[in-house]
């Protein structure tokens, strides 16, 4: 088999599928995203070489000498840095990189259209994206209740009414998570991520109990668009007093799930896998 190019952002999911892929009898080759991907990622790689984020020539040299003819990208690239006083300085594109941009991405921006434009691009030097859940699809959310503590009746009840509210917000690209308590809504996920959004509603719901419902994009990509969630989120979620966390079953991936699920159990925060046609029963 081909080695595996691996293009990792931070977090632990690079780290999985590194694994995965390795164990399934892949050679891993990384191109690391510098700033993001995590230094420890390298011992789990047979290659890996530190790459700028706006430098997709480079991505492409590092792929192709590895001998990739396939790749998986995975891992968050912090939106807020994009933003600071010296972004014009740590993300310096390279040619091919203002080409798209130029091109591509002239008339539209958002994440889609650009992971889309970097999928065709790694394409046409024959490289293809696959499913970035493939090495570790039992890392999946399930449908039912995947912990040992049921929601209540009131967190029911703010699943069925916050579920659609949140696939709204989504189909209009704004973000993929909300906080709801009671049926209001406490917080919507916007450019700051869900790790600060949570503790944004936390500041905002002294009371807790509210439940955290997370979703994928209606028109959701397997290989560049897997919403996550980790024992950082479980932790957030105990600090800013949440009492339920609601994901999209087959399409959320719960890093290092039995470590998630434990903590959760621990903290007494119900998780569960919805599904809007058919509910949820425990698993």
């Amino acid at each position: 088999m081909s080695a595996l190019g691996l293009i990792a952002g931070e977090g632990v999911f690079p780290v999985l599928v590194a694994r995965g892929a390795r164990a399934a009898g892949r050679r891993v080759v990384c191109a690391g995203l510098a700033g993001n991907a995590w230094p420890q990622l390298r011992a789990e790689c047979d290659e890996f070489r530190w790459v700028g984020v706006t430098r997709l020539g480079q991505w492409i040299r590092v792929l192709r000498a590895g001998g990739c003819s396939e790749a998986i990208m995975v891992g968050r690239v912090t939106k807020t840095r994009m933003y600071d006083r010296w972004r014009y300085v740590r993300y310096i594109p390279d040619l091919r990189t203002i080409r798209v941009w130029l091109t591509r991405l002239r008339h539209d921006r958002r994440p889609k259209a650009i992971l889309t434009a970097l999928a065709e691009e790694l394409a046409a030097e024959g490289i293809t994206l696959i499913d970035s859940t493939r090495f570790c699809a039992d890392q999946l959310a399930v449908p039912g209740v995947m912990t040992s503590r049921e929601p209540t009746e009131s967190q029911w009840a703010d699943i069925r009414a916050g579920w659609e509210i949140c696939s709204t917000i989504s189909r209009m690209d704004v973000g993929q998570s909300i906080a709801i308590l009671n049926r209001d809504v406490i917080a919507v996920e916007a450019l700051e991520g869900t790790n600060a959004m949570i503790e944004r509603a936390g500041q905002l719901c002294r009371v807790g109990g509210w439940t955290l419902i997370k979703v994928s994009n209606s028109d959701q990509d397997m290989r560049m668009d897997v919403p996550s969630v980790g024992t950082t989120t479980i932790e957030k979620l105990h600090a800013a007093r949440a009492g339920c966390l609601v994901l999209e079953p087959g399409k959320t991936i719960l890093l290092e799930k039995q470590k998630v699920l434990e903590l959760a159990d621990r903290f007494k925060i119900a998780v569960v896998g919805w599904d809007p046609g058919k509910g949820a029963v425990s698993v």
